[in-house]
Order: structure tokens, then C-alpha cells, then sequence
């Protein structure tokens, strides 16, 4: 009896900026609504979806997170695209960018392996083989996968990787992201009317009349919440040591 046909492990087979492409023409035509599989896949260039290349091409969009499936046989663009369209900087659209890049699971693994960088094509032909990949698709895949980082600019910033947490998109809000440039420098608490302000100043009322503020940045991560909260409560345990 034959061996079955081995398959490389899943991941995307384009790459990010033509996924991003194609999700916006399917945002064109249905927003968030869900649609049919051969829908979505007519919105993106395709005569349906009973074909491989369409089908390798919705799978790549909802390994990016671009596209959901509420359920067999529809899918629906995702509120991080609407997000992403209507973001108010270049900072806001790189940061969804980079989550959109780092969402499918084998991507956030390479790239946390190479922080200073991808390796060569060679070494990292290598490494697809060494993960399961046959030798047609480690190639085209280590090409997807550097256009894709090109595309983000990942490398661009320090520490990527802190900086993949983009601005949730609320259900209930406006597709919006907030409207707010970020500046280097925060500005004084008061205001004149109708300047937006660079940092919100949250204040924490303390025993004795006394107030502690937070000031929050108008990009403002998930990360950075975690960062602040174990920052609170090293505070706190050095105080009740010292107690």
C-alpha cells in the first residue's frame, strides 16, 4: 500500500502585501459582512472557489488573521482590516502590519528565532526543511515570508517584537482608530479648548488626599498594559516588604 503523499505544514503562499490587497477588495464589496466562500473568493480575483488557487489564497488571507469564518462556508473580513484602512498615522497602519505579520503561528516562531534578522535563503531554506517542508515549498515559502518582512518593515524598529500589539478594534465603536498623532513630547495637563491633548493623564486618588497619575500614550499596547501593571506590583511588593 502507498505511503501517503506527504504535505509541507501550513502556513501562508502569498505574501502579506498582496494578501492585504486582496482583503481591501473584499472589504470594497461586503465590509464585515459575511459572505458566501465563493463570494469572497470572486472579490478577490477568482471564478469561485472550487479550485486550488483560490482556496491557497483564502487560506493565506485567514492565516494573516485578514479573513474569519463565522462558520462553514462563509467568511467575513476581519475589524483589523477595517481598522488598518482607516488608520489615522503610518504608525497605526505599521502596527497592524506587524500583527497581521506575526499572526500566522510558523512566522512569530522564525521571526522570534532570528530577532536581529532572517537568515540567508540557503540557511533558511534549511530551516523550512528541518520543520517539515518539502523543497519546492521551503523555497517559495522563505521568499513569501522576506517580502512579507520587507512589506512591514519589521526589522526597521529595535525591538520588533514589542511593537506587534496594535489598537483593538471595538465592536461597538467606530471602525476608527483613535484620531490622535502621536508626538515625542507630552504636553502640559491643561489645555486650551479643542487641542488635542498628546498623552491622557489618568488621575489615581490616594489615602490623605493625595493623587498618583498615569500618563498614557495615544499608541498605547497591549504589552505595554503588562509592563505597567508588573511595574505596580513590584511597587507594591517593596512596600509591603518594607512594612
Amino acid at each position: 500500500m502507498a505511503e501517503p503523499r506527504k504535505k509541507s505544514p501550513r502556513a501562508p503562499s502569498m505574501a502579506l502585501d498582496e494578501a492585504l490587497d486582496r482583503a481591501m477588495k473584499a472589504y470594497d464589496k461586503e465590509r464585515l459582512r459575511p459572505a458566501s466562500t465563493d463570494e469572497i473568493a470572486q472579490h478577490i480575483g477568482y471564478n469561485s472557489a472550487n479550485n486550488g488557487a483560490a482556496l491557497s489564497a483564502l487560506a493565506s488571507l485567514r492565516y494573516y488573521g485578514l479573513l474569519e469564518r463565522p462558520r462553514d462556508g462563509v467568511l467575513a473580513v476581519s475589524r483589523d482590516v477595517e481598522a488598518f484602512r482607516f488608520a489615522s498615522s503610518e504608525e497605526l497602519r505599521r502596527a497592524f502590519m506587524l500583527r497581521f505579520l506575526r499572526t500566522p503561528p510558523l512566522f512569530a516562531e522564525l521571526l522570534d528565532a532570528h530577532p536581529a534578522g532572517l537568515p540567508v535563503e540557503s540557511e533558511l531554506n534549511a530551516e523550512l526543511l528541518q520543520r517539515g517542508f518539502l523543497p519546492a515549498a521551503a523555497t517559495a515559502l522563505a521568499e513569501v515570508l522576506q517580502r512579507s518582512v520587507d512589506f512591514a518593515r519589521y526589522f526597521d524598529a529595535p525591538e520588533p517584537a514589542e511593537r506587534t500589539e496594535a489598537p483593538e478594534a471595538d465592536a461597538g465603536s467606530a471602525p476608527h482608530p483613535p484620531q490622535r498623532e502621536p508626538q515625542p513630547e507630552p504636553q502640559p495637563e491643561h489645555q486650551a479648548a479643542g487641542d488635542t491633548p498628546l498623552h491622557d493623564r489618568i488621575p489615581i486618588r490616594l489615602p490623605g488626599g493625595r493623587r498618583a497619575w498615569l500618563e498614557i500614550p495615544p499608541v498605547f499596547y497591549e504589552a505595554d498594559k503588562a509592563r505597567i501593571k508588573a511595574q505596580i506590583d513590584l511597587l507594591l511588593t517593596e512596600d509591603g516588604d518594607g512594612a
